[in-house]
C-alpha cells in the first residue's frame, strides 16, 4: 500500500470477493468482481435489493449496477451468479453509470435476458449507440489521425493504433434501443431507499454516480477511484475540449457529501475518506499540470508529453488512454491561457508556455 492509499480505511481491508461469488457492503447491497483483459484487470459490479411495479403488482429482485464487457467468460460468470447469488429472485433492471465498455459491454445481454429496461442518463446512452455502432468520427479510425495531430509520428505505433478499428464495437456489440433517462439531482427509489443521481464530466460525457444519505454509501462509478486517476482524455470525437477542468469541477459535488460516506468504485476496494481523496485527485492534478507547464518552456505535442507524465513502459491499450491524457492536460494549461498553441508545417500541433 502506498502513502496516498494507507491515508483511506478500506472497510473490508483485503478482503475481496471471488469471481462468481458477492460480498454484502450495506444492506441490500452486493459486491462482485469481474475479470478484464487488461493491466486494470477487474471491474466492481453491484447488486442492489429492489422491488418493482409490474402488470402483476409489485416484484422482489435485483437492480444490476454495470456490466462487464461482453465476452463469454463474463458472461459465465454472470450466469453462475444468477444461479447462485440472487436468492431465487430475477433481475428487474439494469443501470450503467457510463458508457465504458466495462461499465455497459454486457447491458443489453442483460437486458435481453432479464426482459428488463436500462437506466442511463442520456449523454452516456446516446454515446454508447454512437461508439457501438461505428458512427464516423466515433469509431476506432478516428483515433489514429487524432493522435497524429499531436505527434504521433512512429511507425510501430502508428501500426497498433491504426489496427484498433473494431476496439469499442468488440466489447460493447450492442446497446438497448430505448431506455429510462437518469439525470443529475433526479432520486431513483431501489428497495424502498431514495439513491441521488450525480453527474459528473471530463471522464465520460455524463457519467452517474448513486448516493444514498440513508446508507451512507457512494457508488461511484470510475468518478473517485482509492488507488488510481481517473483517466481524463481529449478524444476525436471533441477535439477541442477541457477534460481536466470538468473534471476538477466534478469532483466539488462529492465534496459536500459526509466524511463517512462509504465509497463503493469501479475498480479497487470499498473505503472511507472520501474528503482526503478528493484532496489527494487535486494535488495529483496541480502536480501534473505543474510538470507539464514547466516542459513546454520549448514548444510540445502531446507525444513529447508523454515521458513527463508517464514513467513506465505503455502497452497499445494504454498509450491511447495516456495520449489523451497527456493532450487534456495541455488543453488544460491552454484553456487558462498559460500555453500558446500553434499548428506547424508538418500539421502537428505543438504548446508552448508563454512568457512570465
Amino acid at each position: 500500500m502506498n502513502a496516498l492509499e494507507s491515508q483511506l480505511d478500506y472497510a473490508f481491508g483485503d478482503t475481496l470477493p471471488a469471481i462468481g461469488s458477492t460480498l454484502e457492503v450495506a444492506p441490500g447491497v452486493l459486491w462482485l468482481r469481474m475479470a478484464l483483459p487488461f493491466a486494470l484487470d477487474h471491474i466492481n459490479l453491484w447488486l442492489l435489493e429492489d422491488e418493482l411495479e409490474g402488470p402483476n403488482g409489485l416484484r422482489k429482485g435485483w437492480t444490476v449496477i454495470d456490466c462487464g464487457i461482453a465476452n463469454d467468460a463474463t458472461r459465465a460468470a454472470w450466469e453462475h451468479i444468477f444461479e447462485t447469488q440472487l436468492r431465487g429472485l430475477p433481475i428487474l433492471r439494469v443501470i450503467s453509470t457510463h458508457c465504458h465498455p466495462d461499465h455497459v459491454g454486457l447491458a443489453d445481454w442483460l437486458c435481453q435476458r432479464w426482459k428488463v429496461a436500462l437506466w442511463m442518463t442520456g449523454g452516456e446512452y446516446l454515446a454508447a449507440r454512437v461508439m457501438s455502432a461505428g458512427l464516423p468520427g466515433a469509431d476506432g479510425t478516428a483515433s489514429l489521425p487524432h493522435f497524429q495531430r499531436h505527434g504521433l509520428k512512429d511507425p510501430e505505433l502508428v501500426t497498433k493504433l491504426g489496427g484498433r478499428n473494431n476496439y469499442y464495437a468488440a466489447m460493447v456489440p450492442s446497446v438497448p434501443e430505448s431506455y429510462f433517462r437518469m439525470h443529475d439531482g433526479q432520486t431513483v427509489q431501489i428497495g424502498g431507499r431514495g439513491w441521488n443521481v450525480i453527474t459528473g464530466f471530463g471522464h465520460a460525457p455524463e457519467h452517474a454516480s448513486l448516493y444514498c444519505a440513508e446508507l451512507g454509501v457512494l457508488i461511484s462509478g470510475d468518478m473517485v477511484l482509492p488507488r488510481i486517476s481517473t483517466n481524463i482524455s481529449v478524444l476525436a470525437i471533441e477535439p477541442e475540449s477541457n477534460p481536466v477542468q470538468q473534471y476538477l469541477d466534478s469532483l466539488k459535488k462529492y465534496a459536500t457529501l459526509p466524511a463517512n460516506t462509504l465509497v463503493l468504485p469501479s475498480h479497487g476496494k470499498p473505503f472511507r475518506g472520501l474528503p482526503i481523496r478528493i484532496t489527494q485527485l487535486n494535488d495529483h492534478h496541480a502536480a501534473r499540470l505543474a510538470e507539464v507547464l514547466e516542459a513546454c518552456a520549448i514548444p510540445c505535442s502531446a507525444v513529447d508529453i508523454l515521458p513527463v507524465m508517464f514513467k513506465r513502459p505503455l502497452d497499445t491499450h494504454q498509450l491511447s488512454f495516456a495520449l489523451g491524457e497527456a493532450l487534456a492536460h495541455l488543453h488544460q494549461l491552454w484553456f487558462v491561457g498559460l500555453l500558446r498553441r500553434e499548428l506547424g508545417t508538418d500539421q502537428v500541433f505543438r504548446f508552448q508556455a508563454l512568457a512570465a
